[in-house]
């Protein structure tokens, strides 16, 4: 099986958090920090140390994960640059040994349709899938954006949303990545969906998919955060970010929400569950259920 490199450069000092985000991919990490180069080396004759390492450039750091050939490797690169753009990191992405060109697309022939909760079904757009009566197809181009519904993360807020959402309901959608949440909000009901993400490209590509499906009620947007979002009261909130992101937003919720509104939580390593679960005390919001998958956890919240 073959392998791709996806590598990260940022400075020395942002080197535990671009870590975290890393690991969130991928738990086998490979870490280039020389910015304590010196203090180990300090009693090792210098002639038996590589002159690269000496001339290495200690204000930079390098974080790397090995992901397989079969895995959505745009997805995983979307998922890497959004969580960063959000932690207003300055960094640079690369990936190695494969192709510019097919490595964006390389992963699409193992990405076929997918049933996710009783009555959804995400199909790829470049294929055929002849649904049920009681089905509702999602049909996806994710190109370069988060969210095909191969991702535990995206599965878990699909499955709340079918099992919370009213129709009728008002939606926000923070971190819309594809646009596949708020299509899936759409599809089962909803009234109205606002959609949002701090990456342009990821705008695109929600507007894109939103048309595709013929959902008219979805208006997606740029914030960060919560920052450009509508100010209105909404019914149904779902984020599919990451813990510390939903931590730091966690206070300006309630300006979007009423009494009876549901906030579904994505996105959360079950290491930081009792994180998520501490901030969100200090706000309006109950807990009320939590389901897990293969180490992530989405947590499910009513206002009052």
């Amino acid at each position: 099986m073959d392998y791709i490199q996806i590598k990260v450069t940022c400075a020395s000092s942002d080197l535990d958090v671009v870590s975290a985000v890393m690991s969130a991919v991928d738990s086998g990490l490979m870490i280039e920090d020389y910015s304590d180069l010196e203090e180990n080396f300090r009693n090792v004759n210098a002639d038996l140390i590589d002159d690269e390492l000496l001339s290495a450039d200690k204000t930079r750091s390098a974080v790397s994960v090995f992901i397989s050939e079969e895995r959505n490797q745009g997805e995983a690169v979307y998922f890497i640059k959004q969580r960063l753009d959000l932690e207003k990191i300055k960094y640079e992405i690369e990936v190695i040994n494969v192709c510019d060109e097919d490595w964006a697309n390389s992963w699409k022939k193992y990405y076929h349709p997918i049933k996710i909760g009783k009555r959804l079904v995400v199909v790829p757009a470049w294929e055929h899938y002849d649904a049920a009566p009681d089905e509702l197809t999602v049909i996806m181009d994710p190109g370069m954006a988060f969210g095909t519904g191969t991702h535990e993360t995206t599965r878990l807020v699909m499955a709340q949303i079918e099992k919370y959402l009213k129709p009728g309901d008002a939606v926000l959608d923070v971190g819309t990545g594809s646009g596949i949440l708020s299509i899936c909000a759409s599809l089962l009901g909803a009234k109205s969906v606002n959609a949002y993400d701090i990456d342009p490209t990821a705008v695109r590509i929600a507007k894109e998919n939103a048309k595709i499906n013929g959902r008219t009620n979805i208006k997606v947007g740029e914030s960060d955060l919560l920052s450009g979002v509508e100010r209105k009261k909404y019914d149904l909130i779902c984020a599919n970010i990451v813990a510390d992101i939903i931590i730091k937003m966690s206070p300006d919720l309630y300006s979007f929400a009423h009494e009876g509104t549901t906030f579904i939580a994505s996105g959360i390593l079950n290491e930081r569950r009792d994180e998520v679960l501490a901030a969100m005390e200090k706000t309006p919001f109950r807990f009320v259920d939590g389901i897990d998958e293969n180490g992530w956890c989405a947590l499910i919240f009513i206002c009052g």
